[in-house]
């Protein structure tokens, strides 16, 4: 069982395991039912999809790596609200990060809270961000925001955990690609009390 508080928790066995890289999965979630769903938001977005209607889980987790503002490398930060920071459509008048005409808020707020955890707002963007600047969000990655979005509208619970492995500073590439591997072993620590 994954125990997300006292009131909630949902058997491994109807879980659906997301994750960007099989190297942010490790050999700790084999015995899961994982899905690697390749960077990017479209990748993700079809991955997951296909997936749902294959598998039709009853939990989504999107577990993985991120950059942070605010948090230590080595921290797992339960993000809970969710904002596509690539979309930009301010030139015809819309807001910052607005998908246009959507009726999809800016901040998306779709995700299950974890106890003992951290909260972040996550930003999720088709690019590394390596000069963070925006105040809106201190969670920074690639996947999250369509996985968020699409378990909202399948109506699936979705718990999305993500490792800081850098703080999408000017060392961030080289933080990430250490700290990376290390995540699956967090999260296992996090989820599988009773393994």
């Amino acid at each position: 069982m994954i125990q997300l508080n006292k009131e909630l928790s949902y058997p491994i066995s109807e879980t659906l395991f997301v994750f960007a890289l099989d190297s942010e999965a490790g050999k700790v979630f084999d015995h899961t039912r994982k899905l690697i769903t390749g960077i990017g938001k479209v990748n993700a977005a079809i991955a997951l999809t296909k997936a749902i209607h294959e598998k039709k889980p009853k939990l989504i987790v999107n577990l993985g790596s991120a950059g942070g503002n605010g948090f230590k490398k080595g921290e797992i930060i339960c993000c809970t609200q969710f904002i596509q920071r690539d979309m930009d459509a301010q030139g015809l008048g819309f807001k910052k990060f607005e998908t246009p005409l959507s009726g999809i808020p800016i901040v998306l707020e779709n995700g299950l809270k974890m106890d003992n955890l951290k909260e972040g707002i996550c930003g999720s963007g088709d690019s590394f961000e390596m000069n963070h600047i925006n105040t809106e969000y201190n969670v920074i990655d690639m996947e999250a925001y369509p996985l968020a979005l699409i378990a909202m509208k399948e109506n699936i619970p979705f718990l999305c955990l993500k490792y800081i492995s850098d703080d999408a500073g000017s060392d961030a590439a080289d933080d990430w690609s250490v700290q990376v591997h290390l995540a699956s072993e967090a999260f296992k620590q996090i989820l599988f009390t009773e393994v």
